[in-house]
């Protein structure tokens, strides 16, 4: 799913102008909701490798449908909403924390009650229903900029390490957490979920306003990428905590970290977006859908690269060294893009300054010579 996916955004970002922002979006949120219908009735599938051929057949459909989904909107969001685009995707953002809340206790609730396949058409048939919705309610956006040349911007090179991380930190959570917790405090399943609203919560709440002061302050945005991989590395140094710290593991010790790391991906992931089109302006890119399709393409692969790299490099770690280690390890990606990206905001400030030195004399400066000769 995630290495296919990062496949296709970098492939929807090149036909988004060709076949338009709107059509994008709404052919892949149809194929993602048929697709989630067809995986609740796998079951009925036989077993053995026709079972296994499908679930591959079937998940590689809905990475292509969710691909070109999230690549247009990110396009349709900048597009409509051009001088907010930190704020409206903080408010959204909001959502997205709230589907990680509600996900979790109605899926089971559903699951329990009536079985596996239910879930799912539930889910597929609210995607389906929002098709025809965002026909009618969604403008036409109808410029082409090279790929290349986008990502080789040093600048486009460090905001992507840091979507990367971003992601392989968050994904990594995913098959070990719920372990970890089962393990080292006993609490029942149930409570389990409840665990995962403190790192859920954080970032939705957290997120409009962090979103907000990026739009109205864009000169903050240098710094939450730069504290939000730091705080990142800081929680989960201590989720654990790492066995070098030599601190007792404690249940409200991990909740606190959940949501110092909810907080910092805010930070991180809601000024990313519109500081990558601010970079591609500065370079030269003709604003337009082009664009808008290049970096939301970019983003959606870094995102799902790292959706990759943190369960798969996670879940190896986790099974040779132990979580503490493992998580520690994780909070590596987050030290490593926060002092990357740090240090070059530092160098580009530090060139920015001598090329002001080498101005060559001011207006007034020059007036006042002209009048010396003059006299």
């Amino acid at each position: 799913g995630p290495a296919l996916c990062c496949i296709l955004f970098s492939l929807w970002e090149k036909m988004l102008v060709q076949i338009g922002a709107k059509f994008m979006f709404v052919a892949g949120m149809f194929v993602s909701g048929c697709v989630t219908i067809l995986f609740g009735m796998l079951d009925r599938a036989p077993d053995g490798p026709v079972f296994i051929g499908l679930c591959f057949l079937v998940r590689a459909m809905d990475a292509t449908g969710f691909a070109a989904a999230v690549t247009a909107s990110f396009s349709i969001l900048a597009k409509a909403f051009p001088n907010n685009i930190a704020t409206v995707m903080g408010s959204l953002e909001t959502f997205t924390g709230l589907g990680l809340v509600l996900g979790p206790p109605l899926g089971g609730f559903l699951y329990q009650s009536f079985g596996y396949e239910v879930p799912f058409i539930v889910l597929g048939c609210v995607v389906l229903t929002l098709v025809p919705l965002n026909m009618y309610l969604l403008p036409k956006y109808g410029s082409k900029d090279s790929f290349w040349l986008l990502i080789t911007l040093p600048k486009v090179v460090f905001l992507c390490f840091t979507r990367f991380s971003l992601s392989a930190s968050l994904s990594f959570l995913d098959p070990t957490m719920s372990l970890f917790i089962l393990k080292k405090f006993k609490l029942p399943a149930g409570y389990v979920g409840l665990v995962f609203l403190a790192l859920a919560l954080s970032y939705s709440l957290s997120s409009p306003l962090l979103g907000l002061l990026s739009d109205k302050m864009p000169h903050l945005r240098k710094w939450f990428l730069v504290f939000g991989g730091l705080l990142t590395a800081l929680s989960f140094f201590l989720l654990g905590p790492a066995p070098i710290f030599h601190i007792e593991s404690k249940l409200w010790m991990f909740v606190l970290m959940l949501v110092l790391f909810g907080f910092s991906f805010g930070m991180t992931g809601v000024p990313l977006f519109p500081e990558l089109l601010s970079c591609a302006y500065e370079n030269g890119f003709e604003e337009g859908l082009s664009v808008l399709g290049l970096v939301s393409g970019l983003c959606g692969a870094m995102w799902s690269l790292g959706s990759f790299v943190g369960p798969t490099l996670g879940g190896f770690l986790n099974d040779k060294l132990g979580f503490e280690w493992a998580a520690a390890i994780q909070g590596g990606w987050g030290l490593l893009s926060g002092l990357a990206i740090g240090i070059f905001y530092f160098l580009e400030a530090s060139q920015r300054r001598r090329s002001k030195l080498q101005i060559p004399p001011s207006t007034n400066e020059e007036r006042t010579h002209l009048l010396a000769i003059e006299m």
